[in-house]
Order: C-alpha cells, then sequence, then structure tokens
C-alpha cells in the first residue's frame, strides 16, 4: 500500500515515503494472508551526477512478481543516455521501462492483474526553470505522465494510503463522496456540486510562502500521523517502517535528508 508525498515548493522539491512493503499471499484457496517487510525503499533516485537534478517516490502496487520498482533502478539508469534530460523525459523513459517490465511479468504468469497500480511520482528540475515539475503515472493503467503542476506553481501529490491525509488536507477522505453518491443517488453533476461545496474544509497551507524545511516537517508529518493512526486501529496496516526523505534544489541538486542504513542486529 505505502504512503508517498511530494511537495514542489518555492524552495526546492521535497519526497517523501515509508519503508513498508504489504505482500499478499494466497495458498490452496486458503484466506489471503498479509505479510509485511519495513526495508522497502520507495524514494527513488539515480547515482550518475547527470541525474542529480531528479527523484520519484512509487506507491501502489509494491512489486512487480517479487520485485520492488527500487530493484530495478540499476537497470533503468544503465539505460539512460549520460547527459541531463527533462524531467518529462524522465517520466516518459520511467514510465516505458516500467510498462515493459509488467508486461513481460504478466506474459510469464498468465493471469491478469486485478489490484492496485503501481503508481510513480516523478519530480525535479529543468535546466532553464526557476522552480520544480512533477508528473505522475500509473503501471499498467495509465502510463501516459500527467502534468501535476506547472514550472511556476507549488503544490502537493500524494498517494497510497491516503485517508489520514486525505481526512486532515481535505477535511474528508476520498470514500465520503462514493458513500454519499451512492446513498442519495446523486448524478456525476451533483458530486462535483457537492464536492466544490466541501472545498472550504480544505486545511489551509501557504505553501507558497513555505520554506524548504517547513515542507520537509510537513511531507514527514503527515507520514508519522498514518503510521501512528494506522497502529491504534483496524485494517491493513500498509505504511511503517522508516520514513525517507529527499529534498531536490535547482543548484544543489538531489540530497537525502533521513535515508535508512543498512545495519547487523547483533544483539
Amino acid at each position: 500500500m505505502s504512503l508517498g508525498i511530494v511537495i514542489n515548493g518555492p524552495e526546492g522539491v521535497v519526497l517523501a515515503a515509508d519503508s513498508r512493503l504489504t505482500i499478499t499471499v494466497q495458498l490452496n484457496n486458503q484466506p489471503p494472508i498479509h505479510a509485511s517487510f519495513d526495508n522497502a525503499t520507495k524514494l527513488l533516485s539515480f547515482e550518475s551526477d547527470c541525474h542529480q537534478h531528479v527523484g520519484a517516490v512509487t506507491y501502489g502496487q509494491a512489486a512487480i512478481g517479487l520485485r520492488t520498482a527500487h530493484s530495478y533502478m540499476p537497470e533503468f539508469e544503465q539505460s539512460l543516455p549520460n547527459e541531463r534530460l527533462t524531467i518529462i523525459d524522465y517520466a516518459t523513459k520511467l514510465s516505458k521501462f516500467f510498462l515493459e517490465q509488467w508486461r513481460a511479468w504478466q506474459d510469464t504468469i498468465r493471469v491478469l492483474h486485478s489490484g492496485p497500480s503501481m503508481t510513480f511520482v516523478v519530480s525535479g528540475f529543468d535546466e532553464n526553470d526557476p522552480y520544480g515539475t512533477t508528473y505522475l503515472f500509473e503501471i499498467p493503467s495509465d502510463p501516459a505522465p500527467r502534468q501535476q503542476n506547472g514550472s511556476n506553481e507549488f503544490g502537493i501529490v500524494w498517494g497510497g494510503q491516503r485517508d489520514v491525509v486525505d481526512r486532515i488536507l481535505q477535511g474528508y477522505d476520498q470514500q465520503l463522496l462514493a458513500y454519499v453518491a451512492t446513498s442519495l443517488n446523486l448524478t456525476p453533476e451533483a458530486i462535483l456540486q457537492l464536492r466544490e461545496a466541501l472545498h472550504p474544509l480544505t486545511m489551509n497551507i501557504p505553501i507558497q510562502a513555505m520554506a524548504l524545511q517547513d515542507c520537509v516537517d510537513l511531507a514527514t508529518f503527515f507520514i508519522r500521523t498514518t503510521i501512528e493512526a494506522q497502529s491504534l486501529t483496524v485494517g491493513i496496516r500498509g505504511v511503517g517502517g522508516a520514513i525517507e526523505v529527499a529534498t531536490i534544489r535547482k543548484k544543489a541538486g538531489f540530497a537525502f535528508v533521513s535515508q535508512k542504513k543498512i545495519v547487523a542486529k547483533v544483539e
């Protein structure tokens, strides 16, 4: 499930994600079993110096088969030219790469996937733009990258197990609209009117005035609060583990603010 956050602020971009990998296993027609591992990497970056102005987070479907998105990144980076690309080029190439991996997996198992898509949010700086740009795509359902903000727009993109963040930011989670629409037999036009009527509940966050540190604090607040809320409620606890956070600034490029370390538990 997971939770990914990308904030495009005036001083740079913040990317944040939890580390929990949840897989579902079903054997011999028994009820499904959910297994969680807390060391997955969902904040994606590149090793090469020429690709230090871009990063991505992934959420939704945890893996292609049993391989996470992060495990494919060395292969993807090897396929890139040794030169700086635009953010839309990175998003397009990343989408094409993972769609090919997805189709190869589907051809192998010969079973149509019925779960969520694997979503990617790609963000960073184009060479001549003063502010960051963000694109989102979903594998396999909607592979064409969709721009989430222009180079002069600030905002938040979040997804995965988003209900807690929805309630904080919007004042309600997405299920509310579906429940009300079904209960009252609302038309699509009425649902749109309802959404507009609820807009004043949105939390007033002045991202255009926020320093990069404030954006880091906001992203970690959303993920930490979701983890703590899930630990106290009944449901799939799909958000957990370490919170990884990175920033991208126009001149300084990509830098981890919080990153997991590999350690040996010897005691």
